[in-house]
């Protein structure tokens, strides 16, 4: 990979919900589906071959990894560095080579992968919306100031982010045609409350990755989160409801 910032910041997104995890490889790429370990957030990753410069992989691997020590190891990269990665598998060690004016190697023991399937959830979605990462990442924040929970409204002529709590309330409107909310469509209205510690720490992520996010909720049910990549691949996040009792 030419950019080896590209791979940092796709593995800084990835462990922003686990800690550990597996890539499947196969020869059109590598996936990785993956549960936050309280069940409540998933990543879905795609990395297609040609996100690489040049791959390999003559057989279906499972690689599973740390990855908050593989971004011990991708700490200091620099602008203008390459990354190569290799799976030595007799030896269970991932090579990572950080290459620019001088080489940099480094060899990482990988994991015993657990063999658990992450299957996609089946969701249908009544309200579709894409706009800027910046103006969620910024409705997040103002949110952040009274209340932990968000919850997520959609009309068909706008998109509010609201939440309420001791301090006060707060309430964010995107309307329908404005520039920061690129497309806006709805079946249904639809309205769901969520943590706001987890979507905040997965737009944080993303954030160095994606200048557009896709936001898709329905009434009380989960909510996905589709990055935009610059570079050919998929980056979505889902977060499941919090519903309050009677």
């Amino acid at each position: 990979m030419n950019d080896a910032r590209l791979w940092k910041n796709l593995i800084g997104a990835i462990s922003t919900l686990i800690d550990e995890g597996s890539f499947k490889a196969d020869e059109e790429g590598i996936k990785l589906r993956a549960m936050d370990p309280s069940h409540v957030a998933m990543v879905d990753f795609e990395g297609p071959k040609n996100l690489f410069s040049d791959y390999v992989c003559d057989e279906p691997t499972e690689l599973c990894i740390n990855f908050k020590e593989m971004l011990k190891f991708l700490r200091r990269v620099g602008n203008d560095e390459s990354i190569d990665l290799s799976f030595d598998m007799k030896n269970a060690r991932l090579n990572i080579v950080l290459k620019s004016k001088y080489t940099r190697t480094f060899g990482m023991a990988t994991l015993e992968p657990s063999g658990e399937e992450v299957p996609t959830p089946k969701v249908s979605f009544n309200s579709t919306v894409r706009m800027s990462t910046n103006s969620l990442k910024n409705a997040l924040e103002d949110t952040f100031t009274v209340s932990d929970q968000i919850i997520f409204e959609a009309t068909v002529d706008k998109l509010s982010v609201k939440s309420s709590g001791d301090l006060g309330t707060v309430s964010v409107d995107l309307e329908k045609g404005s520039e920061e909310l690129l497309s806006l469509e709805v079946k249904q209205p639809s309205k769901s409350t969520f943590s706001l510690n987890y979507l905040a720490e997965m737009v944080k992520a993303a954030a160095n990755l994606s200048d557009i996010v896709t936001v898709e909720f329905s009434t009380n049910m989960p909510i996905r989160l589709n990055f935009e990549l610059p570079q050919p691949g998929k980056l979505q996040y889902y977060l499941a409801p919090r519903i309050e009792g009677p």
